[in-house]
This record gives structure tokens, C-alpha cells and sequence, in this order.
């Protein structure tokens, strides 16, 4: 249940459904295993999981959601070589050309046919609401399925207005000067990882790992005119994290002090200490998302 990675959106209007209504409003899309045919299935499941019901847990204006998606595995391969052996009996019996619209008609036909005998893999994603803060926070860098979130979520409560954030100044610009003057703010301490990019779309990569990043390897790439996409750094010796040029917050990992601090809680109630951890990790993450953004100027109005 904590968070391995953060991406923030903003909400544009206060959030102002209850706990309860947020519940109801979730419960018309319940996750329900993929259909014969369906190579996709999403739904909302209780947040916290085990004998619990609650589809939103609230917890100090916070709201705790969960996802559930199942997808039909039916890999590519197996449709091209099913596809070529169609095209090659129909062009040898037939004597003519399989074009591409007939191709693709014969593809769709293939997947239709081998769908319901296909595996099905199960992967839970988790968010949560800060309604105190206006933040919506996804466990999830791809951004794909992060909007697969969002999309369900505005299916049922209607409209769900948020937007990413925007810097006044640019990260990668920001990132740079920490590591050229050795200027990196207090609350933060260097990592032993970096990525590197020369400006441009088609300029060159180098990823730096375990190595040191105020050391003269870096240096040379920074004076060669390259510039800091990505970052590893530990917070407040908190929290440490891999922060990304599109403000993306990549590999949280929590201080062991701070995951035993609930620790005491009675191990037989699991729901207790779900949701005291719960609480203790969006406090961090809500209070490093808003630091995040200080960092690089302030948001954007």
C-alpha cells in the first residue's frame, strides 16, 4: 500500500463528494472479471482490501481508491504466425493477393477466436484524493495508465477537472545548476544516479549509476552541454526518490523508521494498520509533492 511512484495531478475545482457519496457513485463500476471476448477489464475494488467494503477510505480529507485491471494475454506472436498461415492457405487455394484491409479482417477474426482461451493477468493501481490540499495523486508512472484512472473515475462521479502541474522554472534547468555549482537545496541529499541528455530530440543519453554526482564523470557531461532529465535524491533522510524532468516522482522507497512507526498496532488488525500507514504515507507524499513544486519556482497560475 505505499506508494512506489507519484504522479500528481492537479484539481482545478475543490472536491466536495463525502466519503459516502464517493462510495456510492464508485459501486456502478465494480471490477468484474474479463468476458469471453474482453481483452480488458477495469473496476474499482475496496481501497484497503481483505474483509473491508469501503470502495473510498477516508482518511483526514484524503480518499484512498483502488483499481483493478485484468487483461487477456494473448501475445503478439502467436497472432502474426496464426495470421500467416490464413493469408498463405488463402493465396495458395485461391490463387490471389490477401490485401490489407482483408488482413486485418482476418486478424480481428484470429483475436475474437483465441481470446477466450487466453491466460488473464490481474495488476492493482492505487490513488488517492487530497481535497484539503486539491492534489490527486496516482501510483503509476506510465501516463496511460494513469489516464485509464482518471477516465474511470470521471465515468462515474461526472466530471473530475485536473490538470498536471506547470513550473515557473524548468526542471531540467533546475536539476542542472544543482549538480554544476554543487547548490542543491538543504532538504534534500544526492543520490548515486542520474540521467544525462543533450538538448534536442535526437541528442544522446547517458544514465549514471552508483557513481558520484559532484565528481568530475559528471562534470565533464555537464560541460560537454548535457542536462539533468532525472535525479536521485532522499528527503528530509525520509523518503528517497528518482525526480523526473516531467515532475513524475519514480521509485519512492521509504525510510524503515518511518514504516515502523505503526509498528505497535496489532498485526491481527490488518485494517487498523492499512489505514494508519495510509495516513502516515499521504501525509509525506502530500507535504514532498508541494516541496517538489516550490523547488522549481512555484506553480504556474
Amino acid at each position: 500500500m505505499w506508494f512506489k511512484n507519484v504522479r500528481a495531478y492537479r484539481l482545478t475545482t475543490p472536491f466536495t463528494l463525502s466519503a459516502e457519496q464517493l462510495d456510492t457513485q464508485l459501486g456502478q463500476h465494480l471490477f468484474k472479471h474479463c468476458a469471453a471476448t474482453q481483452p480488458v477489464s477495469l473496476g474499482w475494488v475496496p481501497a484497503l482490501g481483505g474483509d473491508t467494503q469501503a470502495l473510498a477510505h477516508p482518511v483526514d480529507g484524503r480518499f484512498l481508491l483502488r483499481l483493478r485491471r485484468e487483461e487477456r494475454l494473448l501475445p503478439s506472436t502467436v497472432v502474426r504466425e496464426q495470421l500467416a498461415e490464413k493469408v498463405t492457405a488463402i493465396e495458395d487455394d485461391q490463387g490471389r493477393k490477401v490485401y490489407r484491409k482483408e488482413r486485418l479482417s482476418l486478424q480481428d477474426e484470429i483475436v475474437l477466436d483465441f481470446l477466450p482461451r487466453a491466460f488473464t493477468r490481474s495488476s492493482y493501481l492505487y490513488a488517492y484524493i487530497d481535497t484539503r490540499a486539491n492534489w490527486v495523486f496516482v501510483d503509476a508512472t506510465s501516463a496511460a495508465r494513469a489516464e485509464e484512472f482518471l477516465n474511470l473515475l470521471r465515468e462515474c462521479i461526472g466530471t473530475f477537472p485536473v490538470v498536471l502541474p506547470q513550473v515557473n522554472n524548468a526542471p531540467t534547468a533546475s536539476m542542472t545548476g544543482w549538480l554544476a555549482h554543487q547548490s542543491l537545496p538543504q532538504d534534500f541529499a544526492l543520490g548515486e544516479e542520474c540521467e544525462l541528455r543533450e538538448p534536442g530530440d535526437e541528442g544522446g543519453v547517458v544514465r549514471c549509476r552508483g557513481v558520484d554526482l559532484l565528481g568530475e564523470e559528471v562534470e565533464t557531461h555537464l560541460n560537454a552541454g548535457k542536462q539533468v532529465a532525472r535525479l536521485s535524491l532522499s528527503w528530509e533522510e525520509r523518503v528517497s526518490l528518482v525526480l523526473a524532468e516531467d515532475l513524475c516522482l519514480r521509485r519512492l522507497k521509504f525510510s524503515d523508521e518511518l514504516m515502523k512507526e505503526n509498528a505497535d498496532l496489532p498485526e491481527a488488525d490488518q485494517a487498523a494498520r492499512l489505514d494508519a500507514d495510509f495516513a502516515l504515507m499521504s501525509d509525506i507524499v502530500t507535504r514532498l509533492q508541494e516541496r517538489v513544486i516550490d523547488l522549481f519556482g512555484g506553480e504556474v497560475e
